[in-house]
């Protein structure tokens, strides 16, 4: 794949052999592999009170990848605005390009990334995620990026005018993208003139109809003068494609109870995923595990080079983000994510 770039989304995935410090251990593993393997970013993912996912709070997960890695951009795919300040987002983000400077990308995205238990705490008690701050997201990200530039932003308050920046002394800011799984973040993302990405990796469908409105409709601006956009895809690579098939089927199963409503647990290992299956799962589910395992990347590495080929140019893009989705053996040193580094190395061999 000589004209074809490997990116990484990372979700810091929590293995039931794992606590949450074992999966960072495993995830700045993971991070310093892709850095040294030519991976051109690394992203990670914000969801909330799951118990198979770490990514609470990409900013210090970023920061912390950031410090451990030389070359590799890093940052968020994404930040779920309407759980933030703006500019506490904007304060963030340009402390990190600050400290990694051209090093930083700021992924937006508008849901809420938990349960409304969750969103509402988020929001202080303050009635949670508010159709208010769904409603204002275009507002919202306007905000974020002037915060972020140098020079600031107005603020008009008591009749006064004000200079609001997200840090003195800016010199450079982050790339900043839009994130979604829609035709709305497609559209404003167009009508903004903002990089755009597709979230194939979760949704799977419409992706090919979600980049074609961002394309045909795209307005250039001061950020970008022609569209931007990369596909993400969930990933499992193993020296055979028994091996990545049997390691792929945890998270097969995690992505089961989440689009079922069953109860979440953390990532199982390898042969407790085997077990359920073998015992039978309930009617229809069958189905839809391999309706979802025909939209992943799941192979040995010839096969799977050949499929994120086929997906980078059925979509037109020149860059992938790989979901390295592997779980591990019974065994396996509780520290590490072997098969997801795995994945990556294959890829780039």
């Amino acid at each position: 794949m000589p004209d074809l770039a490997l990116s990484v989304l990372d979700l810091v995935p929590v293995r039931s052999d794992q606590t949450s410090a074992d999966a960072l251990a495993a995830t700045l593993d993971l991070a310093r592999a892709a850095d040294r393997l030519g991976y051109r970013r690394y992203w990670i993912a914000e969801h909330h009170n799951m118990p198979a996912v770490a990514a609470t709070n990409p900013p210090v997960l970023i920061g912390l990848i950031a410090s451990a890695t030389e070359r590799i951009r890093v940052g968020s795919g994404g930040v779920m605005l309407p759980n933030h300040a703006p500019l506490v987002v904007a304060e963030q983000f340009a402390l990190l390009e600050a400290a990694f400077p051209g090093r930083i990308d700021l992924g937006i995205g508008r849901a809420p990334g938990s349960d409304p238990v969750t969103s509402w705490a988020l929001r202080h008690g303050a009635g949670g995620v508010s159709d208010e701050a769904v409603t204002r997201f275009p507002e919202y990200v306007d905000n974020v990026l002037a915060m972020m530039e140098p020079a600031g932003v107005g603020l008009a308050l008591r009749g006064r005018q004000h200079v609001l920046r997200a840090t003195p002394g800016a010199t450079s800011v982050p790339e900043i993208w839009l994130l979604g799984s829609s035709d709305y973040s497609a559209r404003m993302a167009a009508a903004k003139g903002m990089p755009y990405v597709f979230a194939h990796h979760f949704s799977g469908s419409g992706t090919a109809e979600a980049l074609d409105l961002y394309r045909s409709t795209f307005q250039p601006s001061d950020l970008l003068d022609e569209p931007r956009t990369f596909l993400t895809v969930n990933v499992s690579v193993a020296d055979t494609a028994e091996e990545a098939h049997r390691l792929a089927l945890p998270q097969l199963l995690q992505m089961l109870s989440l689009r079922t409503g069953a109860p979440l647990a953390a990532q199982r290992l390898v042969e407790d995923a085997e077990t359920i299956v073998d015992a039978g799962l309930p009617p229809g589910h069958d189905e839809l595990v391999e309706a979802m395992r025909r939209r992943w990347v799941i192979g040995d590495p010839a096969t799977a080079r050949a499929q994120l080929a086929d997906l980078a140019a059925s979509y037109g893009v020149d860059e992938v983000m790989v979901n390295p989705v592997g779980s591990a053996f019974a065994g396996a040193d509780p520290r590490s994510a072997r098969a997801r580094e795995r994945t990556l190395q294959l890829l780039a061999d």
